[in-house]
C-alpha cells in the first residue's frame, strides 16, 4: 500500500522543509506549530480517489503568532519558495486551501475564529455551547510533527479533554428535543398527511441527530456530516447498539413506515443508554400516540433541562458551521471567477 498524503507530508516537511526553516527563521519556526490538521479529509484520514479533484496535494499546514504571520510571513515563503522542488515523491507543489505551494501558513488566532470562533480555549459553558461541534473535529484532527512552544498542542489536548458535563448534557437536551419534535413527530405527521417532501427532510434531519446523539452518549465529537458514518462506526459502544438500524433506516428501499419504527426503536436505545448512564431517572414505559408519534426523547430533554444550571437551560447550543461561512464568503470573494470555476471543476462547454 502506498503510503498516505499525512506520510509524504510528514517526510517532505522534516527532509526538506524543516532545514530550510530552521536555518533562516529559526525564531519564527519556533513558535509554528507544523503538521496536517484542519479541513479536508486527508486531515481525517479519510480521502480517497475521489477526493482529489480538488485542494488535495502535499500539505503541511503552519500555525504562528498573528505578529509573525503579518510581518514575516512573505519572506519565509519567498525563501521557501525558491528552495523547494517543483514536486516530491511524484506530488505536486500546488496551493491548497491557503496560499503557499508545500507549506500553508496560517495565523493561529485567525484560524481558531474561523473553526471554533474565539482565539483562545474555551473557559466558561457558553464559550462552549457557541462552538459548532463539528468544527472542533478541525483542531483535534490530523497530526502536529512539529511544534515548539506548544501553545496549539495545548489547545488540542484542551478540546481533547472533552465537553465539561453540563455543556455536554445541555447539548444532548438539545439534540434530544429535535431528534424527536422536529424528527419523529414531524416525520408522523408526514407520513398522515402523504408528504414525501416534508418526510424527506425531518427523516434526514432526525437519523443524522441520532447518530450525532451517539457520539454524545460515547463522550466522542461527531465531524462534519460528509464523514459522519464513517466515524459512527468507530464509536467504541452506541454504533452497536444502533448502527444495524441505521443502516437499513437510510436505504432507499427503506419505506416511510419503516423508517419510522426504525427512528422509535433508536428512541428507545437512546433513552435506555440515558437511563442507564445516570443522565435521565429511570421511568415508566411509555407508548406514543396514533397521530403525534413516539415523542419519547423530549421527555428526555425536559428531564435533563430541569437539572441543569440556571445559566445554561436557556443557552442554545450552536449546531452550524456559522464561522467557517464567515471565512468562505471572504475566501470566495478574494478569488477571480475563472479560478474558483476550475476549482468547482466547471467546465464551459464547446
Amino acid at each position: 500500500m502506498s503510503d498516505s498524503i499525512i506520510d509524504v507530508s510528514r517526510t517532505f516537511f522534516h527532509q526538506i522543509v524543516l532545514p530550510i526553516l530552521q536555518e533562516h527563521f529559526p525564531a519564527e519556526t519556533g513558535q509554528t506549530a507544523f503538521g496536517v490538521y484542519g479541513y479536508g479529509s486527508e486531515a481525517l484520514g479519510l480521502d480517497d480517489e475521489l477526493s482529489r479533484d480538488h485542494h488535495w496535494g502535499l500539505r503541511i499546514d503552519a500555525l504562528m503568532p498573528e505578529a509573525i504571520f503579518q510581518q514575516r510571513r512573505a519572506e519565509m515563503m519567498r525563501v521557501l519558495s525558491s528552495r523547494l522542488p517543483t514536486s516530491y515523491l511524484g506530488h505536486s507543489l500546488r496551493a491548497g486551501h491557503l496560499a503557499g505551494a508545500g507549506l500553508a501558513p496560517d495565523s493561529l488566532p485567525a484560524f481558531l475564529r474561523r473553526t471554533v470562533g474565539i482565539d483562545h480555549a474555551p473557559v466558561t459553558a457558553q464559550e462552549w455551547l457557541a462552538i459548532p461541534e463539528e468544527d472542533i473535529i478541525h483542531i483535534v484532527n490530523g497530526e502536529v510533527w512539529h511544534d515548539p512552544a506548544g501553545t496549539f498542542s495545548a489547545l488540542r489536548a484542551h478540546f481533547a479533554g472533552y465537553y465539561p458535563e453540563a455543556v455536554r448534557l445541555r447539548r444532548i437536551a438539545h439534540w434530544c428535543r429535535f431528534y424527536s419534535g422536529m424528527g419523529t413527530y414531524a416525520l408522523k405527521r408526514a407520513i398522515l398527511r402523504d408528504n414525501d417532501f416534508y418526510a424527506t427532510t425531518r427523516f434526514s434531519n432526525a437519523i443524522r441527530l441520532g447518530v450525532q446523539l451517539a457520539f454524545l452518549l460515547d463522550k466522542r465529537y461527531f465531524p462534519y456530516d460528509k464523514w459522519l458514518m464513517a466515524w459512527f462506526r468507530r464509536l467504541p459502544r452506541m454504533y452497536g447498539r444502533m448502527g444495524g438500524l441505521v443502516e437499513e433506516a437510510v436505504r432507499l428501499s427503506t419505506g416511510w413506515e419503516r423508517k419510522l419504527t426504525i427512528l422509535d426503536e433508536i428512541s428507545d436505545i437512546l433513552d435506555s443508554t440515558l437511563v442507564e448512564d445516570g443522565i435521565i431517572p429511570p421511568h415508566p414505559r411509555f407508548r406514543g400516540s396514533p397521530t403525534s408519534g413516539y415523542r419519547l426523547l423530549e421527555h428526555a430533554y425536559a428531564a435533563i433541562i430541569q437539572q441543569l444550571p440556571t445559566d445554561l437551560k436557556s443557552v442554545v447550543p450552536v449546531w452550524d458551521q456559522i464561522y467557517m461561512e464567515r471565512f468562505h464568503s471572504g475566501y470566495v470573494d478574494s478569488v477571480p471567477l475563472d479560478e474558483w470555476d476550475r476549482i468547482l471543476n466547471l467546465k464551459m462547454e464547446e
